[in-house]
């Protein structure tokens, strides 16, 4: 039952938190391409083109999605993953969550077709589909950097005339409580581009500071990543863009899209319902999406 436990080579999970204007995509870039160590970087820019504006410093392959769902995220990991990258900089993971299709827009479409027009009934359908997300980014074998917008806030500070001056300060990641436990190193980075090591579980890293970050803090990070090999490589057989994700989870998505065929998905559900391609909470789970789905659309027609 047990065994001798080996530290065995591991991909890295790591988080960049920061305000606009900190240097997170010029950061994980820069990370990126040092923990590649001369193999291929792929890159999720969901900030609008702002990842290409460093094409020309950093060798990278760019997908920007048209809309943020958790499916949409999981998609581009698992193709990712299946091409052989080595790194997938993530920028913004924090768009999963309230951006155009995001989470957070998934719960007020279910909210608003609901009679009681609250949001708990409609997190029992969206979180399981953002677990998933979190779910093939901590399984994934690649390195993975993900970039996080911080609340802004402005604080009175006095300069070194005494007079008092507005500085812009993040205040936590623009994502769900708690998303840091799921990565190896979460840092924080200001204005001045300072890069604040907060949470690791790298030694080497522990209460690092730099202004900027450098190559240096990929090398430590190689460095603790080393050990036994393991058989990582993408197997044979083509990923699916839904592999990663359940079958649940996949018609959720599919459900709540802006340009959904729900005459066409209440025949693709039955068809697995009788089939019994999915269980029975997750049959009840589809039914329910689908008559407030349904529900949502009919009122839109009528406005």
């Amino acid at each position: 039952m047990f065994s001798k436990a080996t530290k065995k080579e591991s991909k890295l999970r790591l988080s960049l938190i920061g305000p606009s204007g900190s240097g997170k995509t010029y950061t994980a870039l820069r990370l990126a391409h040092r923990l590649a160590q001369g193999n291929k970087v792929a890159v999720l820019d969901s900030e609008r083109g702002s990842a290409s504006k460093y094409a020309d410093k950093f060798p990278f392959d760019v997908c920007e999605p048209d809309d943020f769902s958790p499916q949409t995220y999981v998609k581009v990991l698992k193709a990712a993953e299946a091409s052989g990258y080595s790194v997938l900089v993530v920028d913004s993971l924090s768009h999963e969550w309230m951006g155009r299709g995001g989470a957070l827009e998934m719960v007020d479409k279910i909210s608003a077709s609901s009679r009681a027009g609250n949001s708990f009934s409609a997190w029992r359908s969206v979180t399981p589909v953002h677990n998933a997300l979190i779910d093939a980014i901590v399984s994934c074998k690649m390195h993975v950097i993900a970039t996080l917008r911080a609340k802004q806030e402005y604080v009175l500070e006095e300069d070194e005339r005494g007079r008092k001056a507005p500085k812009k300060v993040g205040m936590g990641a623009v994502q769900r409580d708690g998303l840091e436990y799921e990565f190896d190193v979460v840092a924080e980075l200001d204005p001045t581009n300072r890069f604040v090591v907060t949470k690791t579980r790298c030694s080497a890293l522990q209460g690092y500071v730099a202004t900027p970050a450098t190559e240096e803090v990929a090398d430590l990070l190689l460095g603790w990543l080393d050990g036994e090999k393991v058989d990582d490589a993408p197997k044979v057989k083509a990923a699916t863009p839904d592999e990663g994700v359940s079958l649940a989870d996949e018609l959720l998505g599919r459900l709540y899209a802006e340009d959904a065929n729900l005459d066409e998905l209440r025949k693709v559900i039955k068809s697995h319902i009788d089939s019994g391609s999915v269980t029975e909470d997750e049959r009840k789970q589809l039914l329910s999406a689908y008559s407030e789905r349904s529900k949502a659309s009919r009122k839109e027609a009528h406005a």
